[in-house]
């Protein structure tokens, strides 16, 4: 009878919804450009006088109030490209915020402008591109309202110019960049600017408080986009590398050179396939190391480019973040943490009517333990209507390569950003299950998720079961054999800028409590994170306080550091967080968290602080991160320390020394990885990677390293487009 309940909560919930009248979206007419653009930033060709012309309103903190900081857009198109222009008016601009000249740096506190495009009218996914005030483009994916990945890379230009009025910028995105129909007559487009000493927004379409940009539904119309050709619809993306690695442990070293190729072919309209052979990843940016104090298995993002591509189709179900994702793209071409060669791969991406088609297929090596194996993965997805859609997952392979492994699944979703009167409202279902080399017991799992996200109220319920034996074998699953509760709300007042919290721009009261049982009904873990103290200030600083009371099941000895080991028991303890940040658009930025409470039968203090400054322009970053772990059990006494030093020299845009150490007390090992890139054009560049590794051997005293292994890339990838 509880379950039967746990069904019809959504079921209630979306019977309430009764969404508003839709609004008709603003709409956009794009001319064809009658000359070529000089792309320099200044606006200054005669042809932008023809440019269909539209300005953005502020979205927040106050939608709809006046501005000095006056935006206007121009947009054109030929066969080949969209051409956009902005002015971006600035009564003050040696106060324009930049913090890097990187290409997909961090633009959070950067004064900067960033595009939306659904070229494929789902209303649901699309693509984003942002440029900052010096003129470093970043761009990625959207999924869903509240889902973008930032590691998807496109091939696009932009160039920006200042004045003593503000900046300008132009930005040129082919269409062979993007996935669309030819011929489609509009695409679903919004355009926004951010001013972050003012934490100021301006947006062309969806200008209310709970307007998110991600959400595509709230995007207005660009039509005379028909014109848009992508040519052969062929695109060759060739790259030759020279590798050399050492093993100074094993003292031995080999130097290679290798080819490879990676080709994308339009099928049809709304079809994209592309291939890959001899892939290589050698410029993609280590991992961040990570402290854990779980005893479930961390999660990493993806960054490798063959499998950012297209991953928002493959988002599967609402809400289920990494408790479970039936494909983990990590698994394929990675055993135990070590790369395994990739000999080819394919996929099929795009629409076909009102189906969304992804395919993906990799065959690789025998290698680092793992046996030739072959991994796919596909999905498929039906839209129902303008708020319905539903979909299927199905995967087959097994990271090792020597056990069968299929999982397939279902989810609907359903999405409305006019629930009363122009609110978001989502449901979300999903069902799983798996079939091969698994251990006898359960393999299904099932969810359900009712979001409410909104400016002043933020409220979710969620419901996930995961059988003991549901075994994604190219997903990632932490806790098989559970059941999570879920409820989430946040209170987020703003306050009057007539009283006495004048200074306060918004207020967050959050309550958050989940609770996990096993598949008996067992309480295995519960935790209440609450903020009575949560507060963002105009000037963009922040101070929080939380409280959470923990409960934690162990079934069996839990060694949380080496040689500490927590037996099995219950454990009811009690965590405290102080945390205060700088804002975002400061040169000179700090912050500091801190976790201190009691932890299992001891006490345990984490600390995270972090510091980085920027030079005036952006060339030159330095940040230091540190995590630092003291724990105090009667089992024994632990430190766990992460550190982190980042350094970004930016000559340019388009050329950038990069560096990233890290040292883990863990391992005892220290990181290092630098990494020179420059942009030829775009879609043409030149990488040279050094990798190098030590580690601290016990018997010495203090931080003395011993040279592990170095590595030493140069990588040049160019694109053709005949």
């Amino acid at each position: 009878m509880r379950h039967r309940a746990l069904w019809l909560l959504p079921a209630v919930a979306l019977l309430g919804a009764r969404p508003s009248l839709a609004e008709e979206p603003p709409t956009v007419v794009a001319p064809l450009a009658s000359s070529p653009i000089v792309l320099d930033g200044l606006l200054d060709d005669a042809v932008w006088k023809d440019a269909a012309v539209l300005a953005l309103a502020q979205q927040a903190p106050r939608p709809g109030a006046p501005t000095p900081f006056a935006t206007e857009v121009r947009v054109l198109v030929d066969s080949a490209a969209i051409t956009l222009g902005f002015a971006c008016a600035d009564p003050d601009p040696r106060r324009l915020a930049v913090h890097t000249m990187q290409r997909d740096g961090g633009m959070d506190g950067d004064d900067s402008l960033t595009i939306l495009l659904d070229p494929a009218g789902d209303g649901r996914n699309a693509y984003y591109f942002q440029v900052n005030a010096a003129g470093a483009q970043a761009d990625g994916l959207v999924s869903g309202p509240e889902s973008t990945s930032p590691d998807w890379d496109g091939v696009w230009d932009a160039k920006v110019g200042r004045s003593s009025a503000g900046w300008s910028a132009e930005v040129r995105i082919p269409a062979a960049t993007l996935r669309f129909p030819e011929g489609r007559a509009s695409w679903r487009f919004n355009v926004a600017r951010y001013v972050p000493r003012e934490r100021l927004t301006l947006r062309w379409s969806g200008t209310t408080l709970d307007a998110k940009l991600p959400d595509v539904s709230r995007a207005g119309l660009l039509t005379g986009v028909g014109v848009l050709k992508k040519g052969l619809g062929l695109e060759l993306r060739p790259f030759g590398l020279f590798r050399r690695e050492t093993d100074f442990v094993a003292g031995h070293t080999f130097t290679k050179g290798q080819l490879g190729l990676d080709a994308s072919l339009n099928l049809t309209r709304e079809l994209v396939g592309s291939a890959t052979v001899n892939t290589d990843f050698a410029e993609t940016e280590v991992d961040a190391r990570q402290v854990n104090l779980t005893r479930f298995p961390l999660f990493f993002p993806e960054k490798r480019a063959f499998f950012l591509e297209g991953s928002n189709q493959l988002t599967f179900g609402l809400g289920l973040d990494v408790d479970f994702i039936p494909f983990y793209s990590r698994r394929v071409g990675l055993f135990r943490g070590r790369p395994v060669p990739i000999l080819a791969g394919a996929k099929v991406l795009g629409r076909a009517g009102r189906f969304g088609v992804a395919l993906l297929d990799v065959e690789t090596k025998e290698a680092a333990g793992a046996a030739r194996a072959n991994s796919f993965a596909g999905r498929a997805t039906y839209d129902v209507g303008g708020h319905l859609r539903v979909g299927t997952v199905v995967t087959h392979g097994e990271p090792s390569g020597r056990l069968d492994n299929t999982l397939a699944g279902v989810d609907a979703v359903w999405q409305t950003s006019r629930f009363l009167g122009g609110k978001d409202f989502f449901v979300g279902f999903w069902g799983a299950r798996s079939w091969g080399d698994a251990g006898d017991g359960k393999r299904t799992g099932w969810g359900f998720k009712v979001d409410y996200p909104n400016d002043l109220w933020d409220v979710s319920l969620r419901f996930q079961e995961f059988g003991d034996a549901l075994e994604p074998g190219l997903g990632f699953l932490p806790r098989p054999g559970t059941r999570f509760y879920r409820l989430g709300a946040a209170y987020q007042p703003r306050p009057s800028k007539q009283g006495p919290l004048a200074p306060v721009r918004q207020l967050f009261f959050e309550l958050v409590p989940y609770v996990v049982t096993d598949l008996h009904g067992r309480t295995e873990s519960w935790r209440v994170f609450m903020a009575p103290v949560n507060v963002r200030l105009e000037s963009g600083d922040r101070f929080e306080l939380n409280w959470a009371p923990e409960y934690e099941r162990l079934v069996e000895p839990f060694e949380i550091a080496e040689g500490v080991v927590i037996p099995p028991g219950a454990y009811r303890f009690d965590r405290f967080r102080v945390e205060a940040q700088s804002a975002e658009h400061r040169s000179l930025q700090a912050g500091v968290t801190v976790w201190l409470g009691t932890f299992y039968s001891g006490h345990l203090t984490e600390t995270y602080a972090y510091t980085s400054w920027t030079s005036r322009g952006g060339r030159l970053t330095l940040a230091l991160d540190a995590y630092d772990d003291f724990g105090r059990l009667p089992q024994g006494s632990f430190t766990l320390r992460v550190w982190q030093l980042r350094g970004v020299l930016a000559f340019s845009p388009d050329l950038q020394l990069s560096t990233f150490v890290q040292y883990d007390s863990a391992s005892r090992e220290v990181g290092a990885n630098t990494r020179l890139r420059w942009t030829i054009r775009p879609g043409t560049d030149l990488f040279v990677v050094w990798n190098r590794d030590a580690r601290e051997p016990r018997e010495l005293g203090g931080l003395q390293l011993r040279p592990r292994s170095e590595q030493i890339v140069v990588k040049l990838r160019a694109t053709i487009r005949p």
